[in-house]
């Protein structure tokens, strides 16, 4: 399912350098941190600047086109898939997946009960281990 390349929001169409960004992330099935991406749209526009890199996923992710992932203090991940869903990330390498828990919305349910929140969204992350790091012993991990 390709998705436009015009912001949902104001129905702008993309500069080059927004659409490069976006198509690196689209190209990509992991989900990358801004210095990746970064990195992949030079080899797109060699002239593309880090500040416009970082300008373009603010405006990406205002416009609904990616997702951003932000796990406390570690560099944001961005995700091409805008639907809901959830993530499992690596404690050893850092790995992350994705996937649906169709569960979630019970879950939310209870934790807005419970916390007395109106609920708005729920994102489950699931830390572990990935399966390659369980093999690994843990003195050669990253």
């Amino acid at each position: 399912m390709a998705k436009s390349t015009e912001s949902q929001k104001t129905g702008e169409k993309l500069t080059r350098q927004r659409d490069a960004v976006l198509q690196v992330i689209r190209e990509r099935a992991d989900h990358p941190t801004a210095n990746e991406i970064f990195q992949a749209a030079r080899l797109r526009l060699p002239t593309i600047s880090y500040a416009t890199v970082y300008n373009s996923l603010r405006f990406l992710k205002e416009a609904g086109l990616v997702h951003e992932i932000k796990f406390g203090d570690s560099a944001s991940r961005y995700d091409r898939e805008t639907d809901r869903h959830d993530h499992a990330i690596c404690t050893g390498c850092g790995k992350l997946v994705d996937f649906d828990l169709p569960q979630a919305a019970e879950l939310m349910v209870v934790a807005a009960r419970k916390s007395k929140f109106k609920p708005e969204s729920v994102h489950l992350t699931l830390r572990g281990l990935c399966p390659d790091c369980r093999k690994t012993p843990s003195s050669t991990r990253v």
